[in-house]
């Protein structure tokens, strides 16, 4: 039998409803004023903590004469130097820790694709936070104690899995550790072991639609009530074709592994505008990636961490290259939120002059019959000028004269919409490389 996200799950409660105040923590109580308070104390004790345990954040602080006492207010946090992706890179391993390596109790990994993997580590307390942090995230999803959670994440190095997996648990919800692939047996298992909430890739979760369909399975009829998506920017668009297709609430995630790692801001079920970021952990700011100016709430540009209460590996205006801009809070109106994150900086490409975002073709390839969202940019060099072939996946269903109709298509609206010339390739489902569930939407060749 179909349902709408708004039926009722298990204990009578709707999910898309508030969430109970009895429900939330401590640090979702606080006023903004208590809330600044805790930010400051907590903002100064991370800054000596990093000061005297990590060289590379010595050595920045002296050379920009900043030493941690000189912060005296929150805004005086402008004064310290960013840290980048290239420091953790540069300090791999473990350059960047803040305590002796026993006390490290987890080591997580990015992929390293471009370049040295970043390495980051877990104490006891930063896993105990973690796992708060995550709980405190699916509860503002819907989710409650006794729930089954169906987790598609990767696991392993992948900061995914595991970060959903016990904040699930720290929630007292039964998980599912899927992981991702196997997409047949996917589809079984949710059939089977009825869970209400699944956590998963937003590209990945649409993998499973098709093979659901492909089944001949309406996956409107299944037990999920809710779908939590992370690890990938992704649109509006797509949001409502996961409702409208599922049947399901489809709510943000944010996090990165080198803050934590899933956890840092979560979009809240009854409003789904944008995610709270939880400040009692994290201090944001926005600053124009060009000039390096910290922006008013409001602006757009792109989003600077910076940790309050990680002991392991604390980050100081961490620069996450994502653009988005600061708004007040709604649903827990003492923690700002940030809009979905649909760009990041390092993502934009500049062909023959025009800017462009993946996210503007994830939009074409959303409305256009017979393909699905999944894409992948290749940029190479014709003579002197750059060229990008868009490499789209077809859906199960779409024959050859149909995906010839959508490549034109395509190909009409990325010139009229975006302003630049692409070549179009339609694929067979599947067939573009995933890494834990993502696939890599940019691929230069230019240098070759």
């Amino acid at each position: 039998m179909s349902h709408t996200p708004t039926e009722s799950t298990g204990g009578g409660r709707r999910l898309g409803e508030p969430t109970p105040v009895e429900l939330l923590d401590a640090g979702e109580r606080m006023s903004r004023e208590e809330l600044r308070s805790h930010q400051l104390v907590q903002l100064r004790a991370t800054l000596r903590h990093a000061y005297d345990h990590v060289e590379l954040y010595r050595r920045k602080f002296d050379a920009a004469g900043v030493k941690p006492e000189d912060c005296r207010t929150l805004e005086d946090i402008a004064r310290f130097p960013f840290t980048t992706k290239a420091d953790l890179r540069d300090s791999y391993p473990f350059g960047m820790f803040a305590v002796p390596m026993a006390e490290v109790r987890r080591l997580h990994a990015s992929s390293g694709t471009t370049g040295r993997p970043t390495v980051v580590g877990y104490t006891e307390h930063d896993l105990s936070l973690w796992a708060d942090l995550v709980a405190r995230c699916i509860r503002a999803a819907g989710g409650r104690s006794g729930h089954r959670v169906h987790i598609a994440y990767g696991y392993g190095l992948f900061t995914g899995g595991l970060g959903a997996h016990y904040g699930a648990e720290r929630l007292g919800c039964t998980v599912i550790p899927a992981s991702g692939g196997m997409t047949a047996r996917q589809v079984q298992l949710i059939q089977d072991l009825r869970p209400e909430i699944i956590m998963v890739t937003p590209s990945y979760l649409l993998t499973l639609l098709d093979e659901f369909e492909r089944q001949g399975i309406d996956p409107r009829g299944t037990s999920l009530r809710t779908g939590i998506f992370g690890a990938e920017p992704w649109t509006e668009e797509m949001r409502r074709e996961i409702e409208q297709r599922m049947g399901i609430h489809a709510v943000d995630i944010y996090g990165l592994s080198e803050a934590l790692g899933p956890g840092v801001a979560q979009e809240c079920v009854e409003t789904k505008d944008g995610l709270h970021l939880w400040e009692d952990h994290f201090l944001p700011e926005i600053v124009d990636p060009l000039t390096d100016r910290v922006l008013p709430d409001g602006t757009g540009g792109e989003l600077i961490l910076t940790s309050l209460t990680k002991e392991a590996l604390p980050v100081i205006r961490y620069r996450t290259r994502d653009l988005t801009r600061l708004l007040p809070g709604t649903a827990r109106p003492a923690f700002r939120r940030i809009e979905k994150i649909t760009a990041r900086c390092d993502d934009m490409i500049i062909l023959r002059g025009v800017n462009v975002f993946p996210s503007q073709i994830e939009e074409i390839a959303l409305r256009t019959p017979g393909v699905a969202p999944h894409f992948q940019l290749r940029l190479s060099r014709r003579g002197r000028l750059d060229h990008m072939t868009v490499r789209v996946e077809a859906r199960p269903d779409t024959g050859p004269e149909r995906r010839a109709a959508a490549a034109e298509e395509i190909v009409r609206s990325v010139k009229d919409g975006v302003g630049v010339t692409v070549e179009v390739e339609v694929v067979d489902p599947e067939t573009l490389e995933r890494s834990v569930g993502k696939i890599r939407r940019v691929v230069d060749l230019r240098e070759r």
